[in-house]
C-alpha cells in the first residue's frame, strides 16, 4: 500500500471581518459554531493587520464581510484576511458578502470608464477566494465576473412573507420605482399574487439634467403600494416615486429593499416622506441615527446559515429558493 489514509472528516470554520460582526454572530448562532478568534488592528498610517488565533489547516473556511462604509477599508480587510487563510493552508475559502461593493459599476456607460464589479471579482479570486456567497446583486451578470462558483441568495422570501402577513393582499399593488427594477418587481408580484405598476421617470426638456415628471403606469388609486428595490442609497429615487404614487391616489406606500445603504440625505428624506414603513434586511449595519419608528430590519442570518450548511455538506443552495426567485 502506498500513501497515507486520513479519517476524511471535514471541518467548518466561520470568520468575520470588522465591518458587520453582529450579522456574523447571528449566522454563527444559527450554525451552532463559534466565530474563529481573530486579531485585527489598524496601524497608525491606516494599514490593516490580521492574524487568526486558531489553526485553519485543512478546514473549509467561510469568511464574512459586508461592504459597508468606509467601503474601501472593509474590502481591503477582506482581501488581507483571504490572503492569510490561503497562506495558512485552508482547504477551501468561501467569502460571504451580503452586500457586494461596486456591483452598480457592472458595465461601461461611456468610454474610459472602469468595470469595477469585475475588478472586485478579480481581486477576490487573486487573494484566494474559491467561492462567493452573496445576496441580491444589483445586476445578475456580476455572477459571471468571478471565475468560480457564485451562490446568489435572495431576500425575496423573507421580505414578502413579512409584508404578506401585515397587508391585505386584496388591496396590494407591487410597484417598481423605475424601469430598471421591473424584473425584480415582477418576481414580487408573482410571489404576492398582486398586480404590478411602474413609476416611469421623464425629463422636462426645459430643465437640464433633472427628472421633473414621474408617470405611474398601472392602477394605484386607493391601493396599498409596495415600492421594491435592491438597495436604497440616498433615497432620492424611492421618495420621488412614493410622492408620485400618492399624487395618483395611493392610500399608503411601503418601501422594501434588501440593502439599506442609507448614504448622505437618505435618513432625512425617509423621515420626512409620507411612506408609512421602510423595510430592510440586515445585510448592512443600520446606522444608529436611522433609528426611526417607520424602519423595520429583518434578519437574513437563517438564510445565510442554511446556504453555508448546503455548501459545506455538498448540498444544493438553489433548492433553498426553488419556486421563490
Amino acid at each position: 500500500m502506498t500513501g497515507i489514509k486520513t479519517t476524511g472528516e471535514k471541518k467548518l470554520m466561520l470568520f468575520s471581518g470588522r465591518a458587520h460582526p453582529e450579522l456574523a454572530k447571528e449566522v454563527a448562532a444559527e450554525l451552532g459554531v463559534g466565530l474563529v478568534p481573530t486579531k485585527a488592528q489598524d496601524f497608525a498610517n491606516g494599514e490593516i493587520y490580521v492574524r487568526f488565533q486558531e489553526s485553519v489547516r485543512g478546514a473549509d473556511c467561510f469568511l464574512m464581510q459586508s461592504h459597508t462604509a468606509p467601503i474601501n477599508k472593509w474590502i481591503m480587510e477582506q482581501l488581507i484576511m483571504l490572503d492569510a487563510l490561503k497562506r495558512a493552508s485552508a482547504r477551501s475559502i468561501s467569502v460571504i458578502i451580503p452586500f457586494y461593493g461596486y456591483a452598480r459599476q457592472d458595465k461601461k456607460h461611456r468610454g474610459r470608464e472602469p468595470i469595477s464589479a469585475r475588478l472586485m471579482a478579480d481581486l477576490l479570486k487573486t487573494a484566494g477566494a474559491d467561492r462567493i456567497i452573496t445576496m441580491d446583486l444589483h445586476a445578475d451578470q456580476v455572477q459571471g465576473y468571478f471565475d468560480g462558483p457564485v451562490d446568489h441568495l435572495f431576500a425575496l422570501p423573507v421580505l414578502t412573507n413579512y409584508i404578506g402577513s401585515r397587508v391585505d393582499r386584496e388591496k396590494l399593488t407591487v410597484v417598481s420605482p423605475d424601469a430598471g427594477r421591473v424584473r425584480v418587481a415582477d418576481r414580487w408580484a408573482d410571489r404576492l399574487a398582486a398586480p404590478l405598476a411602474i413609476v416611469h421617470k421623464r425629463r422636462d426638456p426645459d430643465v437640464a439634467n433633472q427628472v421633473t415628471v414621474h408617470e405611474v403606469v398601472g392602477n394605484v388609486k386607493d391601493r396599498v403600494c409596495v415600492l421594491v428595490d435592491d438597495m436604497i442609497d440616498t433615497g432620492g429615487t424611492i421618495c420621488a416615486a412614493a410622492d408620485a404614487l400618492f399624487a395618483n391616489g395611493a392610500s399608503d406606500v411601503i418601501v422594501a429593499a434588501t440593502h439599506g445603504v442609507l448614504s448622505g440625505p437618505a435618513t432625512d428624506r425617509l423621515k420626512n416622506s409620507r411612506v408609512s414603513e421602510v423595510i430592510f434586511t440586515n445585510s448592512l449595519p443600520t446606522p444608529g441615527e436611522v433609528a426611526l419608528d417607520k424602519i423595520t430590519v429583518l434578519s437574513m442570518a437563517p438564510t445565510i446559515a442554511r446556504a453555508v450548511r448546503e455548501v459545506f455538506e455538498d448540498g444544493s443552495v438553489t433548492s433553498l429558493f426553488e419556486g421563490d426567485a
